[in-house]
């Protein structure tokens, strides 16, 4: 599986550590494990989450800027954990709402010695860092205009929100709250995955 995952890495020209890529197919096996009891994901094919869940969230990284994170409805740490092994040195909160998501993250970075990560158990309209972000990153979470209503107090001045979605969301891009502005929208070719991927890049108008 490693041989694997550094053979879509360097299609993706991303590059990882050996160590890296051990902690990313360790997550894999993580994932597989905990899912028989805890249903954390409909993928249930080792090799599927290789693709759909480690490169589907390493391949965005290019994108972020800043040094500190959140992950909003990060599921069982998707796409927070990868990229928190891929950027040891930023920063990363993962928030979810259900207790067995945040108890597999905190044992993923116990056995991973992830020191970059913090999960919280809680919903994301409620919670508030007084620190704030420089990214706030959604996956499958919910449309643009949610994700903004209720993550609006978590970004920095100049902080952004980085949704990433499948096919191209013109839909909720034209129904698009005032006081914000899209400031880039990239396809994302993830290898391995034969499907649309893009992410949306968001700010605050000033």
């Amino acid at each position: 599986m490693e041989e694997q995952l550094k053979q879509y890495l360097q299609q993706a020209d991303i590059t990882l550590t050996d160590q890296q890529v051990q902690q990313q197919v360790a997550l894999v096996g993580l994932l597989d494990k905990w899912n028989k009891a805890y249903n954390l994901t409909s993928v249930r094919n080792p090799n599927d989450m290789l693709t759909r869940h480690i490169m589907d969230s390493v391949t965005v990284r290019p994108y972020l800027h800043g040094q500190r994170f959140i992950d909003v409805g990060t599921g069982p740490g998707l796409p927070g954990l990868p990229l928190a092994i891929a950027e040891p040195d930023k920063e990363f909160v993962l928030l979810d709402s259900l207790g067995k998501r945040i108890r597999f993250i905190r044992q993923v970075c116990h056995e991973l010695k992830l020191d970059n990560v913090t999960a919280v158990q809680a919903r994301v309209e409620e919670y508030q860092d007084e620190t704030q972000f420089d990214g706030v990153i959604s996956r499958a979470f919910a449309s643009l205009n949610d994700m903004l209503s209720w993550c609006q107090h978590l970004p920095k001045k100049n902080g952004k929100f980085y949704a990433l979605k499948g096919l191209y969301p013109q839909d909720e891009l034209d129904e698009l709250t005032e006081g914000f502005e899209v400031d880039d929208i990239q396809q994302i070719n993830v290898p391995g995955i034969d499907a649309s991927r893009h992410i949306v890049i968001i700010s605050k108008r000033s």
